[in-house]
């Protein structure tokens, strides 16, 4: 989703100067993800999706202990609700323990719902996005952004 409004934002960037910016151009890392759109590399921590709501850390740390040493363990709740909203995050000592973890796990069941199990991204905080050679003027700006 957020990939193809960037990639939107620089077909409209490339139309002003009619020419493409594609190669000085570079996509960021999604921020969230699916086993079957992941392109994360393996790491440690793996990002757990299909978590019935009942699910809690303990629960979730049970699940993966017997892989190996599970450092932390942390459910998404919505701050309004305060309700799980259905993913987590597995964090081992090991990486190799969270490979196998991923390649028993995803797919298989926990509290009646299948879990979707990939290696979780980098997360990328705040700072602004440049996008260079954007027309100086108001009006090649709100062409750009509209």
């Amino acid at each position: 989703m957020m990939r193809n409004g960037i990639e939107l934002l620089v077909r409209r960037v490339s139309a002003i100067h009619q020419h493409s910016i594609s190669s000085s151009f570079q996509v960021l890392p999604q921020f969230c993800t699916s086993s079957s759109s992941s392109s994360a590399s393996p790491s440690s921590k793996l990002f757990i999706g299909g978590l019935s709501w009942s699910v809690d850390e303990q629960s979730l740390k049970d699940a993966f202990s017997s892989f190996g040493e599970v450092a932390e363990v942390r459910i998404a709740y919505d701050k309004g609700s305060g309700r799980s909203r259905g993913f987590g995050f597995v964090d081992f000592a090991e990486e190799d323990d969270a490979l196998s973890a991923k390649d028993a796990m995803d797919g298989k069941g926990l509290l009646g719902r299948p879990l979707r199990i990939s290696f979780a991204l980098e997360r990328v905080r705040g700072g602004p996005v440049v996008v260079s050679r954007i027309g100086k003027s108001k009006r090649d700006r709100e062409r750009v952004f509209k």
